[in-house]
């Protein structure tokens, strides 16, 4: 039922602070290579930009790990992780590879079996580094179980289980959620009794509502009832995480690609006023696709309309760091020339093109590195920054220097592009964007 979306984002790692057990604190960090971001970034012109922009774009949402790549799931952790560190927020990552997901349904996949599963986990647990952030491990792995036997229901709690142990092995700061469904599926008993035997006791509590649109209060007293049945069980001091991305309009049916009554509920939040409650979530990045009527997991731009229009603005008191502040909105100004330097090279080599989100106090910057006629096996691109500019983040990169002239280079499975192929990282920043590309080296 949870529609799988996955990206790439690398970065530079700094440190943030850490949050104590039990509880959160701190702003959420927002993605700025997310699909509603790119969206945004390649559509000034579209007459739905304004409003996706405003209440979409701008939030901190879900970075999904849905694909099963156990070779560079580190270094893609590492790298969204490090990039969320420079922002000092509290990144949220989505775990989406458990085996027979989704009983074969819109969101099939995962890793072939649950020994493999742990190796991926494992992978995804080194990049982590050692401050807070948020997992959302495994949507719909304990409400769905309809088309497993009782012996794979066993398997699978026990690999829910070792998988939450190896997160917190590799964090201790890590704050771990486990599959609780949401209010209208199984029973508070039914929940607690899953997620006990799903391992809870080793997690920080559960999350619900991601595969519905069920309202917050009613999800926040489904899980005080979740709460006391697993404190009835002896298992206390577990908490609930709830998305509102999609249940500011009516509830019902889980899938809602047909349904143009949502709308987006409460903005991503820890202040919760609900000491049962860790934080307000959008775990489902708003806009992308259920498998209904769309793809699974593609961003369209018709949904994310129909939930953010009518919505209330979000709140301008404290917004994001990495975000632009709600009433200056970013405008799109992608370059109408190619900057000095970037023409295809006659023949080997390398080119780049820079395309710059520029706002009032900072811009994102996407890169695209293009062969010439052969192969390249690694890439060094040198950027300019105005006076007073400075990088905050990287992805899809690594960086050398943060001001003045700054060096960005490949990481591990972005390096080779073939003859006259493209591949792309990008930046974020504060000030002035950069106004060409120096060089491009292959």
């Amino acid at each position: 039922m949870a529609a799988v979306a996955a990206a790439t984002v690398v970065g530079v790692c700094l440190t943030v602070g850490s949050a104590s057990a039990g509880t959160l604190s701190g702003s959420l960090y927002r993605d700025p290579s997310s699909a509603v971001v790119r969206w945004v970034a390649a559509n000034p012109g579209d007459s739905r930009t304004a409003v996706i922009r405003d209440k979409i774009a701008s939030q901190p949402q879900a970075r999904w790990f849905a694909n099963f790549n156990p070779s560079t799931v580190q270094s893609e952790v590492s790298g969204h992780i490090g990039a969320a560190n420079a922002a000092q927020q509290i990144p949220v990552l989505a775990v989406y590879e458990i085996t027979n997901r989704d009983c074969g349904g819109a969101s099939a996949g995962g890793a072939p079996d649950l020994n493999q599963y742990q190796t991926w986990v494992s992978n995804f647990a080194r990049g982590l580094g050692n401050q807070t952030v948020i997992i959302i491990l495994e949507t719909d792995s304990l409400a769905l179980l309809t088309c497993l036997s009782s012996g794979e229901i066993s398997a699978r709690n026990e690999a829910i289980s070792t998988a939450t142990r190896t997160i917190k092995s590799a964090n201790p700061n890590a704050k771990v959620y486990l599959d609780g469904g949401h209010s209208t599926w199984n029973s508070a008993g039914e929940t607690a009794n899953r997620l006990r035997a799903a391992g809870v006791q080793y997690a920080d509590g559960f999350f619900t509502n991601v595969s519905n649109y069920n309202s917050t209060s009613g999800e926040a007293n489904f899980g005080r009832n979740v709460i006391s049945a697993l404190n009835g069980m002896g298992i206390s001091g577990k908490r609930q995480v709830i998305d509102t991305s999609r249940n500011g309009g009516a509830s019902g049916d889980w899938c809602g690609d047909d349904n143009t009554d949502r709308r987006i509920g409460q903005y991503p939040t820890t202040s919760t006023g609900d000491s049962n409650i860790d934080a307000y979530l959008w775990v489902k990045p708003p806009g992308e696709a259920d498998g209904c009527r769309y793809t699974a997991g593609s961003f369209q731009p018709d949904l994310a309309f129909s939930l953010a229009n009518g919505a209330p603005n979000p709140p301008t008191t404290a917004p994001p760091t990495t975000t632009p502040p709600t009433t200056t909105p970013p405008t799109t100004t992608p370059p109408t020339t190619p900057p000095p330097n970037s023409s295809p090279p006659t023949g080997d080599g390398c080119y780049a093109d820079v395309a710059v989100n520029q706002w009032a106090e900072g811009f994102t910057a996407t890169v695209t590195v293009t062969a010439g006629k052969s192969e390249i096996n690694g890439w060094k691109v040198t950027v300019e920054l105005p006076a007073g500019a400075a990088v905050t983040g990287t992805w899809n990169a690594q960086a050398s220097g943060t001001s003045g002239t700054v060096q960005f280079t490949n990481v591990s499975y972005n390096g080779r592009v073939a003859g006259r192929q493209s591949t792309t990282f990008g930046f974020q920043g504060t000030g002035t964007g950069p106004g060409r590309i120096a060089v491009c080296v292959g």
